[in-house]
């Protein structure tokens, strides 16, 4: 890596970057879609439908079929918009790491800027037109709106004139948009409410996990984002406290995940021994995956990336594969509150 002070090389050699270059271009749109990232969005968009369902008693089809062209075709927003967005801090991480940083969609000349940006509003435009659609399938009469709300977080993330994520608050963004926005649109596109019983019991500890998430991902962009003038938490606060924010996260995340549907049984005299259940499998897989965090979490220091993508992965693992059994656990127990 260059010194801190020493100026960046424009150019860097990589026969990855060559070897997708030479790929048609087909090949090339499908490495810049990241599928890799995709159960960031689709686990939550699954959780906000089977909590529809289990609410509802049934599926709607119309809500399954555009709930999920809606969250796909939010998903290609994203990922394009982000990378169109990253561009030039993409580029000061190729150039610091060119050999240990995967390539790049626009600074390695796989993909036009501008065709990225396109196809990101396309698929903005694609993702909105379904919600609409929906709206008038079922009805959900909030539909439409409440789809311009969920995207108007994400848009506040990469686009100006907000562009928060680079300004600093992007990982709280991120968090409320993948933690809350999306399983609230599509469990009210299923059973006509936001916030049923079923997601309300599990979203303040997938809010949580969420927010883990969103930190962890500024672990491995620390030097280049600060180079480039990113401000994330991780230049912020630095590598260690953030590595510890993110272990806090997944604890607390193991907590409400019972402690959730604990205080509605309480509060308001349901009956929630299945919650309760559900939350229990929540709350175990949070323990092991906070456990198995802590065993690398002292390699996973600035520039080790190899032990920062395995810091990260398992607490993925807490989240895709610990909420999905939270909500099968609660179809398994359908009857029960």
């Amino acid at each position: 890596m260059p010194p801190a002070d020493a100026p960046l090389p424009t150019t860097w050699e990589d026969p990855r970057a060559d070897a997708l270059r030479a790929q048609p271009v087909w090949a090339r749109w499908w490495y810049a879609l990241k599928p890799a990232s995709w159960p960031k969005l689709l686990v939550p968009a699954v959780l906000g439908q089977a909590a529809g369902v289990a609410h509802a008693g049934g599926a709607h089809i119309d809500g399954l079929l555009l709930g999920a062209t809606f969250t796909l075709a939010l998903l290609g927003f994203i990922v394009l918009v982000n990378d169109w967005s990253d561009a030039d801090v993409d580029r000061v991480k190729r150039a610091l790491y060119p050999r240990t940083c995967s390539p790049k969609t626009i600074p390695d000349g796989l993909l036009t800027r501008g065709a990225l940006l396109g196809a990101g509003l396309g698929s903005l435009a694609v993702a909105i037109a379904a919600a609409f659609a929906l709206e008038r399938a079922l009805p959900r009469p909030l539909a439409g709106a409440s789809a311009l709300a969920c995207a108007g977080v994400f848009i506040a993330y990469s686009l100006p004139p907000l562009r928060l994520n680079y300004r600093g608050g992007g990982e709280l963004l991120e968090a409320l948009g993948v933690g809350a926005a999306l399983p609230c649109w599509n469990a009210y596109v299923q059973c006509g409410e936001g916030l049923p019983p079923p997601l309300r019991d599990v979203l303040p500890a997938f809010v949580c996990l969420s927010l883990g998430s969103a930190l962890a991902s500024g672990l491995s962009d620390e030097v280049s984002d600060r180079r480039g003038g990113k401000r994330t938490f991780t230049t912020w606060l630095g590598n260690a406290r953030v590595r510890s924010a993110v272990l806090g996260c997944t604890v607390v995340a193991a907590a409400l995940f019972v402690l959730a549907p604990a205080w509605r049984a309480l509060a308001l005299g349901d009956e929630a021994s299945a919650a309760l259940l559900a939350g229990g499998v929540g709350a175990v897989s949070c323990t092991v995956a906070a456990v198995r965090m802590r065993a690398v979490s002292a390699e996973a220091v600035t520039d080790a990336f190899p032990a920062q993508a395995l810091f990260k992965q398992r607490l993925h693992g807490a989240i895709w594969y610990g909420s999905v059994a939270v909500m099968i656990t609660r179809a398994l127990l359908m009857g029960r509150a």
